[in-house]
């Protein structure tokens, strides 16, 4: 299989970024004000530690993927605060 680089042709409409368990409240509430992104749940399966395809139910932001890459560095900004780095 080949990762095939996004176009403008082939640029997925809408793409999830899942938010790590533990993420502060504050920030995700930020974050859904702060940018043009829809908080929603998915499923996925997790595999590390003990939890193997132990399937959970997580917080996604779902937007384009201009939108999210930008929730994204936001949300690393702000965790970083949150843990005193």
């Amino acid at each position: 299989m080949t990762d095939t680089p996004h176009t403008a042709e082939n640029m997925p409409e809408e793409v999830d970024l899942i938010l790590p368990p533990g993420t502060p409240r504050a920030t995700i509430r930020d974050a859904a004000l702060k940018f043009n992104v829809q908080l929603v749940g998915v499923t996925r399966s997790l595999t590390f530690a003990n939890m193997d395809h132990d399937e959970r139910e997580l917080l996604a932001f779902r937007g384009s993927p201009e939108e999210v890459e930008k929730v994204r560095d936001f949300i690393y900004e702000e965790i970083k605060k949150f843990i005193g780095e």
